[in-house]
């Protein structure tokens, strides 16, 4: 299920990445366009690529985090238990095998 849910953010990052990119385009597009309301979009639009910008950067910081904290966890638990964690080990690596195995 975390997989799931960090393939999840994965392509929403990169689905953010892409809208930011394309309305930064659309900007430098119409940014030759006069009149009030065209400057007033594209100040607004400005305004939220900002704040998508700095929401994208918290959501990778804590992505980050998350998998620092999960890796210390794992080295945690292998010093602490180092015969489970190679029983774990091998037991994961026999199934492995054994799927392998039967193709």
């Amino acid at each position: 299920m975390t997989e799931l849910s960090t393939v999840h953010k994965e392509k929403l990052m990169s689905d953010l990445r892409v809208v930011i990119a394309d309305a930064e385009e659309l900007l430098r597009m119409t940014a030759d366009q006069a009149g009030e309301a065209a400057i007033d979009i594209r100040s607004r639009i400005q305004a939220r690529m900002t704040q998508a910008r700095a929401d994208l950067l918290a959501l990778q910081e804590a992505a980050v985090a998350k998998a620092k904290a999960a890796g210390y966890a794992t080295d945690e638990f292998v010093h602490e238990n180092p015969w489970k964690s190679i029983g774990i080990a091998a037991g994961v690596g026999m199934l492995l095998g054994l799927l392998v195995g039967r193709r």
